[in-house]
């Protein structure tokens, strides 16, 4: 593991006003891997596309401020990107010493600009991300209150459902031992993969999993971009006998006007977005009104400030949100919508943190922890393979 710590004269950095009362003294990002127990399988497993999961490279940034405050954000990649998100955030991240924490928008403008011969999007906007949630959780545990009571929480908890146990390599009887793990649990909907290169597979694994769940019970399905036109609309027409609560990324994440022709012609609401990783990427969705459920990834989009530019515009859309992967971010991010969203339960992650949250009666409990509410577990430091220092301690 190797650690480099430089130190820099925070005033020389200052871009702040008079109004500015702290300052950033010191940053230290971290590289980990996090093993998942079973090899994981999607349609794009199926098809050839990629290969099955086996673990995810998370970019942890800890801030600190010359008054004392700490904030720590994530990012992360699956199956490749992750050392480029640390290599990114590395070349960016010493920009931060010497502003002022609570300027957050400001600091944002900073980093994309530091890092802007590479693109806004992809890689530059998720190594940033990092920063930018790590930000977020320090000013929520400077006011002392968890971060969806600063930004504002509609609600205090979060109608969630399951994903983990419904992937393709799965018989279809664990599927339903899972799911059936899942209610138990006060989760209170449960999604599965489908965009099995055979139809008659996916069609089989749903009926079996409505037949199991009952009528009422929530049941969302994922095709993982892996259809096209045809047989999305083909597939999507067949499964409204399944009064699912959505089909998400039915066709390629970036084929708006082929999402906008599936939300006009099924009464199944069509999901998509987690792939994208702009706010202007989300913009074309809504644009051409491709989706009834945006799904943005405050990792992947670039962090929590450009999630709440774009949960505006979702919100004036009048679309409804259900964030990608992270929850322990999104849930936050999901409590400040205006509209009734959901949250997409992992407990992948689970150990890296000392917490957990709670989910009773369908719902997630938003924490009364102030910021995110998470401590990296020992487990998680000894999963980091490399750190990097910025400023003085």
């Amino acid at each position: 593991m190797g650690t480099l710590l430089t130190s820099s004269d925070p005033l020389a950095a200052v871009s702040g006003g008079e109004a500015t009362t702290d300052r950033i003294r010191h940053v230290k990002l971290s590289t980990l891997t996090l093993p998942l127990s079973t090899p994981i399988s999607d349609a794009k497993v199926l098809t050839g596309r990629q290969k099955p999961m086996t673990e995810i490279v998370f970019l942890f940034a800890d801030i600190s401020s010359e008054q004392g405050h700490h904030g720590t954000g994530f990012s992360y990649s699956k199956r490749a990107g992750g050392p480029a998100q640390y290599a990114h955030a590395k070349e960016v991240a010493q920009s931060l010493l010497g502003q002022d924490p609570n300027d957050i928008g400001r600091v944002y403008q900073l980093l994309l600009w530091a890092g802007a011969s590479v693109g806004r999007s992809g890689v530059a906007t998720q190594a940033i991300a990092a920063l930018d949630i790590a930000l977020y959780d320090l000013k929520a545990k400077r006011a002392g209150l968890p971060l969806a009571k600063l930004l504002g929480a509609y609600r205090d908890s979060v109608k969630a459902y399951n994903t983990s146990g419904g992937f393709l390599q799965a018989s279809i009887e664990e599927v339903k031992e899972r799911a059936t793990a899942s209610l138990a649990d006060g989760i209170g909907g449960i999604k599965i993969k489908v965009g099995h290169p055979d139809s008659a597979v996916d069609l089989a694994r749903v009926a079996a999993l409505r037949e199991h769940l009952g009528p009422t019970v929530p049941l969302m399905v994922d095709a993982n971009q892996q259809w096209d036109r045809p047989t999305a609309m083909r597939m999507g027409r067949t499964l409204e006998q399944f009064n699912l609560t959505w089909i998400e990324e039915p066709l390629d994440a970036y084929d708006a006007e082929g999402h906008a022709q599936l939300a006009l012609a099924l009464d199944t609401p069509i999901a998509t977005g987690e792939m994208l990783s702009s706010v202007n990427e989300h913009i074309d969705l809504i644009s051409h009104r491709s989706v009834d459920i945006i799904q943005p990834d405050a990792p992947r989009i670039g962090g929590i400030t450009p999630f709440l530019r774009l949960a505006a515009l979702a919100d004036q859309a009048g679309l409804q949100l259900a964030p990608h992967f992270a929850m322990e971010i999104h849930l936050h991010l999901a409590a400040a919508y205006p509209r009734e969203p959901w949250v997409e339960h992992f407990e992948w992650l689970n150990p890296l943190f000392n917490e957990r949250l709670e989910t009773v009666d369908g719902r997630m409990i938003v924490p009364n922890r102030p910021g995110l509410g998470f401590t990296l577990s020992e487990q998680a430091a000894a999963w980091t393979t490399d750190t990097v220092e910025f400023g003085t301690r």
